[in-house]
């Protein structure tokens, strides 16, 4: 009996020592992902670096493939070289796994290796699931990054092979293939990047309701976010949507609607805009511009061309972004709400903010105050630096930079190439800021986050 509780007691000691040890080796999934965001750039920069990557066999300048694998792995689509003619397929290609690793998360590929190679997902990285896919809980995570990979595949495949049958008519069938597959995985990660050439974009399909309908879907469903697809998928068997999904689809659908309206009247008579245009292809030029801003950064209208309050417009809509747990950037679509919320029910004198008769708590409320703020100084930050590194430029255009840099965009008024090395360098920081997102790297970078012991009295100050 004795050396049975002896037995017992030399086992509990050796399991403390393995998870003190655990304990000390671990890392939080905020530093993780972090972490991994900035080991990938890192890699796609040095293989955009090499000779084979490049037409002119010399390979890109460090910052100029650093910058692109920044924008790339962050979704973001701007670019100091045209894609489509700078680089060889060796090189597309490189950018085109970067956009669909940052557009998913490295930590759901590093799910897809564990799930083929057999092995069990463990309580750590089920954790770094749920920050990565920005999830309330770790309850149904593994199932839920299951059914990502599968939405992906299926919607990236159906996309490009619609685009492809649409670009076979203007170019070879294998070419078309290509450019079909390559703009459907950028669209869909909300990246931006296209092989058209000359900086174009998608400018010379401006009035074709195939590629204007297609690419916009795709830019839709990968910025409405994964939890929200997961749902409608199985709604046939629950027969009820979350409060999180309501609020996300109530609102994307509002901001679309209007921006929609407010593109088409104040553009309606530009002559370098919507003017020369069929009724048709007003109402899809106007669509498309007001889909772009949720962080996809393809556009059909030449960017500068378009009128000031247009272009304010599109900076509003890119700080707003996409959806949660999507592939887009921004404070989201669901913080914009609760934010909206909580100021009308201040008007209002009601104490709570309430959508779809659910009452929204407190915390979700602070987070997003913080997530705005921060969204703000960063955005107003970067501005002022880039006012100092990129002087005689245009004030709109740098805020319209700084804004598609944060919200991981990819829109541009024609600065990014023009941008000067330290400039480069401040957006490549915005970019990844905006990818991870400020909350994020604050509590990496933070030692030790415990709540405090103790409260203070409460005090009053005058407000307005």
């Amino acid at each position: 009996m004795l050396d049975e509780e002896l037995w017992k007691t030399e086992k509990k000691r050796g399991r403390d020592a393995e998870m003190e040890k655990a304990r000390k080796h671990y890392l939080d999934p905020p530093k993780v992902l972090v972490a991994g965001f900035a080991a990938i750039i890192f890699v796609g920069a040095a293989l955009l670096m090499l000779p084979i990557a490049t037409n002119d066999g010399k390979g890109l300048p460090f910052l100029d493939a650093l910058f692109t694998a920044t924008s790339a792995t962050c979704v973001t689509g701007l670019v100091v070289v045209d894609t489509g003619t700078t680089f060889t397929l060796f090189g597309q290609l490189v950018i085109l796994t970067l956009i669909q690793v940052g557009g998913l998360g490295f930590m759901t590929f590093a799910t897809l290796f564990a799930f083929l190679l057999g092995k069990r997902i463990s309580l750590k990285e089920r954790l770094l699931l749920q920050e990565a896919m920005n999830n309330l809980s770790i309850e149904g995570i593994v199932r839920l990054v299951k059914r990502v990979l599968i939405f992906t595949v299926v919607i990236e495949l159906i996309g490009g092979l619609l685009l492809a049958i649409r670009f076979s008519f203007d170019m070879p069938l294998l070419k078309a293939f290509y450019f079909g597959m390559f703009h459907a995985i950028s669209n869909f990660n909300n990246a931006g990047f296209d092989l058209m050439g000359d900086f174009r974009s998608l400018t010379g399909y401006v009035e074709d309701p195939v590629v204007t309908l297609v690419v916009c879907a795709l830019i839709i469903l990968g910025g409405i976010g994964f939890i929200v697809m997961n749902e409608v998928y199985e709604y046939r068997q629950t027969r009820r949507f979350s409060l999180h999904t309501k609020v996300a689809v109530a609102t994307s659908g509002l901001l679309l609607s209007f921006s929609t309206l407010l593109i088409f009247l104040l553009e309606l008579h530009n002559p370098k805009t919507l003017e020369p245009l069929s009724p048709l292809g007003k109402f899809l030029a106007s669509f498309y511009q007001a889909v772009t801003p949720r962080t996809a950064g393809s556009n059909t209208l030449n960017i500068p061309d378009l009128t000031q309050p247009t272009l304010f417009l599109i900076i509003f809509l890119m700080f707003v972004g996409a959806s949660p747990g999507s592939t887009g950037g921004g404070i989201k679509t669901t913080t914009f709400a609760t934010l909206l919320g909580a100021v009308w029910s201040q008007i209002r004198g009601k104490e709570d903010v309430v959508f779809f008769k659910k009452r929204i708590m407190y915390d979700t409320i602070y987070k997003s105050l913080t997530v705005t703020i921060s969204g703000l100084f960063i955005v107003i930050f970067v501005t002022m630096l880039l006012t100092i590194t990129e002087q005689g430029k245009d004030f709109l255009m740098i805020l319209f930079e700084a804004t598609s840099a944060f919200a991981t965009v990819g829109l541009s008024m024609g600065l990014t190439p023009e941008l000067s090395p330290l400039g480069k360098v401040i957006i490549i920081c915005t970019m990844f800021a905006g990818r991870v997102g400020p909350l994020t790297i604050a509590y990496a970078v933070t030692l030790h986050r415990k709540p405090d012991p103790f409260r203070y009295p409460e005090g009053k100050i005058m407000i307005g």
